[in-house]
């Protein structure tokens, strides 16, 4: 992969005042917005809530990659960079890479507003483990965007991202319980990546554990197969027009 290109990508992105206000300060707006409206004095609530947030913001990223190469489309510019000597592999671990470490930001500030300000304390190694467990659990989104981006148009982009985002966040748990939710829609639920990766790092908070890690490891991991070979069938498809 390029680190000239990488970084470029990354450059980009943070430039967008637009991702840099729903994908960083969204998320620990929200976070601290829902601790107050709902008066949250429990610590291991407010993990919850914190946990939801950081899902949620690493969910944003991920669909950034999405936009960008629906722009990149429609300009030609891929197709200009399919004659330069970067791989089409180059090209979209770059963007995918690009959008795992810009959600970073959100998975340190959220559990920094956390820290300050609702009284949430782990250990070193709980830490360890949420942070890396929805920043690793969160490569199957960044699939999604990449597969949604090479079907999506710019001006479409946008509004497919937030449905697809808070429509999957919805079911996935991260704006209400799954407990609360009718039956058949708590059985749909189980069908997205959001309510894996949340059963995922949720224990990590609340040492209530609802499926098994393996479990949860194993439907992520294959959510990031299937993703992942229609990104690239649909990429080659592309490259046989040009």
């Amino acid at each position: 992969m390029n680190p000239t290109y990488l970084k470029t990508e990354i450059v980009r992105t943070f430039r967008s005042t637009r991702f840099v206000l729903f994908a960083i300060a969204f998320p620990v707006l929200m976070f601290l917005l829902q601790a107050n409206v709902f008066g949250v004095t429990d610590a291991n609530f407010a993990g919850v809530i914190m946990v939801n947030m950081m899902v949620f913001g690493a969910f944003s990223a991920a669909m950034t990659s999405g936009a960008k190469l629906a722009i990149e489309r429609s300009t030609g510019w891929q197709r200009q960079l399919r004659l330069t000597p970067l791989t089409g592999s180059g090209y979209l671990g770059g963007k995918g890479l690009s959008a795992m470490l810009v959600a970073l930001p959100s998975l340190l500030l959220v559990p920094l507003a956390g820290i300050l300000f609702q009284g949430v304390h782990l250990d070193a190694s709980g830490w360890l483990r949420l942070v890396l467990g929805i920043w690793i659990g969160a490569i199957p989104l960044v699939l999604l965007g990449l597969l949604l981006g090479q079907f999506g148009t710019p001006d479409s982009m946008q509004p497919v991202s937030m449905v697809v985002t808070l429509g999957m966040g919805f079911l996935g748990g991260l704006w209400i319980p799954i407990d609360g939710m009718p039956s058949w829609m708590a059985d749909f639920a189980q069908v997205t990546p959001t309510y894996w990766l949340i059963q995922l790092v949720r224990p990590v908070v609340t040492d209530h554990l609802t499926v098994s890690f393996p479990v949860a490891l194993g439907v992520l991991a294959a959510w990031t197969a299937v993703l992942g070979a229609l990104v690239i069938r649909r990429y080659r498809k592309d490259s046989a027009r040009v």
